[in-house]
């Protein structure tokens, strides 16, 4: 498409807004401020928390990309509304050179979150179990937070404004879930928005917006022939600069799928080898891979993960691209320092603790070579997750009645490690329990429990600074 050929305006394409972001409240506007640091420009002017900021140098304040771009100099007007006597005052922040105003606000969009107008076969929240708390099944797909936190989003439901919102603001890079390039196939996969995307992201392209773009592949939908011609679209387009392939994960909640590559080592085996040539050539033109597997082919498929370099600095980690390898590689480290891991067990067994680290039962043999390690001498605990059920079997998606009814009733004497990815920003697993409970609970089971990166290097740290030793 050509770079100066506009998009059709067609409202249906206008996502919905959600209510449930912490800063959208019917009734309420701006960003709410949850912080002033003392003696900051904010502070000198009188801002306190519970306050919003309302605009920001003219501009309405609806996310943080606003603030980002409008208060990037050493001024900056606002207007703010004081909710204890609904007074709305203009001010103006100065500040010195590499110093920040001062504020925190609530979240990072204050207009409400864009909601999924797409109906994917493959939509995790639609597999949730009835009892769900409400906050799991909103389904959201807010291109600001693509650029803002890494988000997957489709692009469906972006408005030509919000396109130019993109491109004028050089939101660089965007992360698009694109799934497949048949027109049929992706309608077949997301529902009849399907085609919005590839406009949306073709304009993009167009304009220098890097993308890092994913496939979630789905055996009988979107593999074979249409893999290669979705993959061969990424290649004629260098502005993709990674392609994340992550295999098809159900619940038992759900009617729709019994099988992926999961259950079939030899078909992971076949997505691998298909992939491959494109990875080569990608590397030939550009220097870098591109074309990046999940980590759960590679175990599906029972062969060895890449080496490091082969991740190109791991673009798309947080996609379950590469953890593996960084884990293995963090290992060799870590054991290469054998002095430093036996000061840590020997002070375990100075308090009479043995070491346990919880794992989800994908990643647990990978866990076991450094904790289950001569110079540790600890052991894993891998959960099996029931919660969910399905193919579900990787860390962060551990529950806490899977976690206590898979560990001992008697605790005793255990310095018990609870991965920290298996609670959200709130402490929060995903059926519901708060830390502080699932802590209690374990304590009174006799462990000593700990929450925190199982990183080999982060858990060492956390071992030494928990047994007094560093």
């Amino acid at each position: 498409m050509p770079a100066d050929q506009q998009l059709p305006t067609i409202a249906a394409y206008a996502g919905v807004r959600a209510d449930y972001a912490p800063s959208a409240h019917p009734d309420a506007q701006g960003a709410l401020v949850t912080a002033v640091r003392p003696e900051s420009p904010a502070d000198d002017m009188g801002i306190e928390p519970g306050m919003r900021v309302l605009t920001v140098n003219g501009q309405d304040l609806t996310d943080m990309i606003v603030w980002l771009w409008e208060a990037d100099d050493e001024t900056v007007d606002l207007t703010v509304l004081d909710p204890s006597d609904n007074t709305v005052s203009p001010c103006t922040l100065e500040r010195f050179e590499g110093e920040d105003w001062g504020l925190e606000f609530d979240g990072a969009v204050f207009d409400g979150m864009r909601t999924c107008v797409n109906a994917c076969v493959f939509c995790f929240m639609t597999m949730l179990p009835k009892g769900s708390r409400d906050s799991l099944s909103i389904r959201d797909d807010d291109y600001r937070l693509s650029f803002l936190q890494g988000n997957f989003v489709t692009l469906t439901n972006m408005t030509d404004e919000d396109v130019d919102n993109v491109i004028n603001r050089c939101l660089s890079p965007m992360n698009v879930s694109l799934h497949a390039i048949t027109p049929e196939v992706r309608r077949r996969i997301m529902g009849k928005n399907a085609a919005r995307g590839i406009e949306v992201l073709e304009r993009l392209m167009a304009a220098d917006i890097e993308i890092h773009a994913q496939i979630v592949l789905c055996p009988g939908i979107n593999d074979g022939e249409e893999l290669d011609r979705t993959l061969a679209y990424c290649e004629a387009h260098p502005q993709i600069t990674s392609l994340g392939i992550v295999p098809l994960g159900f619940t038992k909640h759900q009617n729709r799928f019994t099988t992926s590559f999961s259950d079939d080592p030899a078909a992971a085996r076949a997505i691998i080898e298909q992939v491959r040539p494109y990875q080569q050539r990608a590397y030939e033109r550009f220097g870098r891979h591109t074309f990046q597997m999940s980590d759960e082919f590679y175990l599906d498929a029972e062969v060895e993960v890449p080496p490091a370099t082969w991740y190109d600095g791991y673009p798309q980690y947080y996609d379950g691209i590469g953890m593996i390898r960084s884990y293995r590689d963090d290992t060799d480290e870590m054991l290469s320092e054998p002095q430093r891991l036996e000061r840590i067990r020997e002070g375990l067994s100075r308090a009479g603790l043995k070491l346990t680290v919880v794992s989800g039962t994908s990643a647990a043999d990978t866990v076991a070579r450094f904790v289950e390690s001569d110079a540790l001498g600890g052991a894993v605990a891998p959960i099996r997750n029931d919660y969910f059920g399905g193919n579900v079997d990787v860390t962060g998606l551990i529950c806490a009645g899977d976690l206590l009814a898979q560990l001992p009733r008697s605790l005793a004497g255990v310095m018990l490690i609870l991965p920290s990815v298996m609670f959200n920003a709130d402490g929060m697993t995903l059926d519901g329990y708060h830390q502080t409970d699932i802590l209690n609970e374990l304590t009174r089971r006799g462990a000593q429990a700990l929450i925190v990166s199982t990183m080999p290097r982060e858990l060492a740290d956390a071992l030494e600074s928990a047994l007094g030793l560093s």
